[in-house]
């Protein structure tokens, strides 16, 4: 084996890639993971579901079958526990399912087995996908919150348990974690990676996207899962970026000084390097689009979560039965107006951002709060949510505290390739350095 680093820091897709050639084995990559896992698990607890025999036993079934493989071939990803797998439970976050073992996988995971990857185990979820903190800590101080819901997937890659896994956005539950612990988020388009087989709670809103180490990856795991075509490696920029800067959104209460700092600081870098970079101002007739995002996702969350809050309301903490209580009371026809406006949000952003190769925001108002009682704002990626827009959130510098601060990017629906291609221009200028 020709491997000059240890197997764990590997990314995704040099991983892969010495799989392919014969330089590792699935086996040998597993092995170094699940020992990460029993040094680091203990205080971080991203694992909802983890049966270190089963991994090995795939592990070895894709080696058996090596040069058979595709883009994943070898590779386990962490999988969120609100997606079903056949072969693992899929609990959701709540005792309102343990046990539960789904008929059969989602579209996403038979995507990920065809491209030669496994389910490596299933990562923690807030209950049912909402705002309720999980067990899930900070890889980077277990003190603070790893962000939600997608909590597990995030602090498991950003841990180096696994090269990449899948987790679900409704507002910023991929984004927002992602930033909290310094690893690469990806949410493409909407339905460009399809739901079948995810426990929705707004169909509408609900979009599922990726943790990985590095932007090549993102795109390499996306590509795999995806219906519509995403490159499985970012092409090259012919010229430096073109970006549009925001700030701030105008629904977002406080953004950090640190934040603050670490937009500038990186505008700063990608204009030394040769971006065009132009400050934009947020459209004032918009600034109530979060009460529109607000709308559809309780009213769709009271639709598919009603029937479960009337069976086991008890089961569910008041912070979830207010929401789904408040979904419940908001009319057809203010759910419709709602629609109606996201429609028209999705027809004037993008054009709002046609001159423009991404648009350059805080990923999150700061780094990863203190505390386990919330797992932070989502606010920063509200308008990408509710407009279905594709998004990615690096990692660019470290806070005051030690923690780390993730740039957002996002650009029109149907334009990942190209948020994609700039996302790896912007981060060969930062260099970061994920968690050792």
């Amino acid at each position: 084996m020709s491997i000059d680093r240890p197997i764990v820091a590997l990314s995704l897709s040099a991983a892969a890639d010495a799989i392919a050639k014969g330089e590792l084995t699935a086996r040998a990559l597993t092995e170094d993971e699940l020992a990460r896992i029993a040094a680091t698990d203990a205080d971080i607890e991203a694992w909802a579901h983890l049966d270190p025999a089963r991994v090995r036993a795939e592990a070895d079934r894709c080696d058996a079958a090596a040069g058979r493989g595709g883009s994943l071939h070898g590779i386990g990803i962490g999988i969120k526990d609100i997606i079903a797998t056949a072969d693992q439970p899929t609990e959701m976050g709540s005792p309102i399912y343990a046990g539960h073992r789904p008929e059969r996988d989602a579209e996403c995971v038979r995507r990920l087995k065809r491209a030669g990857g496994y389910v490596f185990g299933k990562a923690v979820t807030t209950a049912f996908a909402f705002l309720d903190p999980s067990k899930t800590k900070n890889p980077w101080n277990p003190r603070h919150t790893p962000g939600g819901s997608s909590s597990g997937p995030a602090a498991a890659v950003a841990a180096r348990h696994v090269t990449g896994a899948i987790g679900t956005q409704t507002n910023g539950s991929v984004i927002r974690p992602a930033a909290f612990c310094g690893v690469v988020g990806f949410k493409p388009t909407k339905d460009v990676i399809p739901l079948d087989g995810v426990h929705l709670f707004s169909d509408t809103l609900d979009q599922i996207g990726t943790f990985t180490r590095s932007v090549a990856d993102a795109a390499r795991l996306a590509s795999a899962l995806a219906t519509s075509s995403i490159a499985s490696a970012p092409g090259p920029l012919a010229t430096p970026p073109r970006l549009a800067r925001l700030e701030r959104f105008p629904w977002t209460q406080e953004v950090d000084r640190d934040a603050d700092a670490t937009l500038d600081a990186g505008v700063a870098k990608l204009r030394e390097h040769g971006a065009i970079v132009t400050d934009v101002r947020f459209p004032a007739e918009w600034y109530d689009v979060n009460v529109v995002h607000k709308t559809i996702m309780l009213y769709e969350g009271g639709k598919y979560l009603g029937p479960t809050q009337d069976r086991d309301r008890a089961r569910l903490s008041p912070k979830l039965n207010a929401a789904l209580d408040e979904g419940r009371r908001i009319s057809h026809a203010d759910y419709e107006s709602a629609l109606a406006k996201r429609d028209a949000a999705i027809a004037f952003f993008g054009q709002w951002l046609v001159e423009f190769d991404a648009i350059i925001t805080p990923a999150a108002p700061g780094p990863a709060p203190a505390g386990l009682a919330s797992t932070g704002d989502p606010s920063c990626c509200t308008l990408w949510s509710l407009t279905g827009f594709p998004a990615l959130t690096l990692p660019v510098a470290l806070a005051s505290n030690g923690l780390p601060l993730g740039l957002q990017f996002a650009a029109p629906a149907g334009e990942d390739d190209r948020l994609l291609a700039v996302a790896a221009w912007c981060e060969s200028c930062f260099g970061f350095k994920g968690l050792v």
